[in-house]
């Protein structure tokens, strides 16, 4: 902010002129600091501004900055403008790492000062990367980890979206409770020297006096809480502080510079004063400023709580229309579907009604092939029943057949002998022939004996023959013949017989066959037809050749 300042204007005129325009009532906890040659001070309210040891420039550089920091910042604080300004003080000190802060507390501080800045957490808005250009985290925790910036990203934007439903205001409260918890929290920090030279730290906070060693800023090493010091007292450079307690020791240091003593003076008196006005009644003015605060905390709280309201209605009635919106688009996909079902079921319909049809039909085909499955059965019953009872007769036939085939061989070998018999004889035949015809040789040859007293044209008239008659005429092409003709009739009787066993067997075979269980049942009157021809050529067969070899017989003896 720039104004125009006349020659004769007090630091107090300023410093209202600045209050005034930030809206600023609760002006004690600020002031306005410039740099002075290698160290910093602030403006005194009773002087005159170019009275001072301000720089001789233009225009001349002020800092606005909270000077004393309260003991509860929840408590003490009642404007929302001094609030705020607290929360941004404090947060450049955190990054400029004047304040130490853990690495924990920095990413919590930080995801309350992104909700102060951003509002409630929206992934629609707050997409990855949004915090890439912010300046969240004091660069030393940055460098005390191996993260990238994605992962502090990821991680603050973690703890940010706990915070929904917050306020600007409550966040930066949020923020200011947990930083005034930290050990360096408003804290100014001055070089001193002891009595036997060592160099110290001196630090001047809400609470009292400290005493810390150079590399240590955390853990003092003694501390003079206000309410046990009695008088702060320096004398040019020599600082003496005298407990309530007269029996206690008197601490006294040494600054190095007449400003910085002035400047640790001012502030433990305004450290001092204010927490002598904390443990008191508040003035009337605080009264009024706290009491306008609830007021307007109130109006806020009712004002947000309206639009709460009105935003959580709206939300709903968003919510109603998209879920109108989603019911008559689902509705028109029911209709649309409904359509389409009514379409297919009449499409259904029509083919259910063909099908049906065709089912009827189907239906009376089957009870048709039914009623004929149901005669055929019968019939097959009918028909395995005399199966059976022909079954039973193939076999007495077969059984029959196999005894006339024992009896054909036993018949067979019978006419073998009788054959041979009849060879014998014939042999025996043409010896006697051979014989009979030798000796009528031998009879003719000799001449006939006539008894004595008869004379020889007077013979008996049964041995007068002639010796033509007595010649036989006896021819072995004859006999041959016959011979060979028996023999023909036995051999073609023994290839008949063989022949006829072998049909034997073959029918033996096919009457096992069918014995077969595995096998199908046949037809009965097939089965007949299949075994009575042979049986029927077989019998013939041997009928025939038992006549055959009948008549050989006969007109062998005939012959003979």
């Amino acid at each position: 902010m720039e104004f125009s300042c006349e020659v004769k204007l007090k630091g107090k005129e300023l410093f209202d002129l600045v209050c005034r325009a930030l809206g600023l009532r609760e002006t004690w906890f600020f002031g306005l600091q410039y740099n002075v040659k290698d160290t910093v001070a602030w403006l005194k309210m009773e002087k005159r501004v170019l009275d001072q040891e301000i720089p001789k420039e233009e225009p001349i550089t002020f800092q606005f900055l909270a000077r004393f920091y309260p003991e509860n910042a929840e408590e003490e604080l009642v404007q929302d403008i001094t609030q705020h300004l607290f929360f941004l003080q404090v947060k450049k000190n955190i990054l400029e790492e004047e304040i130490h802060c853990p690495p924990e507390a920095s990413v919590l501080l930080a995801s309350y000062a992104v909700h102060a800045k951003y509002g409630d957490y929206d992934p629609s808005l707050h997409k990855p990367g949004f915090l890439a250009e912010e300046e969240l985290l004091p660069k030393r925790v940055i460098n005390l980890y191996q993260m990238t910036p994605e992962m502090w990203e990821e991680r603050i934007t973690a703890c940010y979206a706990q915070h929904r439903g917050r306020t600007r205001d409550e966040a930066e409260m949020e923020y200011l409770k947990i930083a005034q918890d930290l050990d360096m929290y408003g804290v100014n920090y001055f070089l001193i020297r002891n009595k036997k030279g060592t160099e110290l730290l001196l630090g001047v906070d809400a609470l009292g006096l400290h005493i810390y060693d150079l590399d240590n800023k955390l853990t003092p090493k003694c501390s003079f809480p206000w309410n046990e010091i009695r008088n702060i007292s320096y004398s040019d450079k020599e600082f003496t502080i005298k407990p309530l307690d007269k029996k206690a020791n008197v601490f006294k240091f040494n600054s190095s510079r007449l400003r910085v003593n002035k400047l640790i003076l001012q502030l433990c008196i305004g450290n001092h004063d204010l927490f002598v006005r904390r443990r008191r009644v508040d003035s009337l003015e605080v009264q009024q400023m706290k009491a306008q605060a609830r007021e307007e905390r109130a109006r806020k709280q009712v004002e947000r709580q309206r639009l709460q309201r009105e935003k959580q209605m709206r939300e709903e009635a968003e919510r109603a229309r998209d879920e109108l919106e989603r019911r008559l688009l689902h509705l028109q996909d029911e209709a649309q579907m409904a359509n389409d079902a009514l379409l297919r079921s009449e499409q259904t319909a029509d083919l259910l009604a063909e099908k049906a049809q065709i089912a009827e039909e189907e239906a009376k085909l089957l009870a048709e092939k039914a009623a004929e499955a149901e005669s055929e059965m019968q019939r097959i019953k009918v028909t395995a029943i005399r199966g059976q009872e022909e079954r039973r007769l193939i076999e007495q036939k077969m059984i029959q057949a196999e005894m006339l085939a024992l009896q054909m061989a036993e018949e067979s070998e019978r006419r073998a002998k009788e054959a041979e018999q009849l060879k014998q004889d014939l042999q025996s035949a043409r010896e006697s022939e051979r014989r009979a015809k030798h000796k009528l040789l031998e009879i003719m040859s000799k001449d006939v004996y006539v008894p004595p007293g008869l004379p020889t044209g007077r013979m008996p008239p049964d041995l007068n023959y002639s010796r033509e008659n007595l010649s036989f005429e006896f021819k072995d092409t004859d006999m041959k013949r016959l011979s060979m003709e028996i023999e023909k009739e036995k051999v073609e009787y023994m290839e008949k017989s063989k022949h006829l066993q072998e049909q034997l067997k073959e029918l033996k075979t096919e009457i096992e066959s069918l014995k077969t269980p595995s096998r199908a049942p046949t037809n009965t009157a097939t089965l007949k037809s299949s075994l009575g021809a042979p049986m029927r050529s077989l019998t013939a067969e041997l009928q025939q050749l038992t006549l055959q070899s009948t008549k050989t017989r006969v007109a062998f003896f005939e012959e003979l």
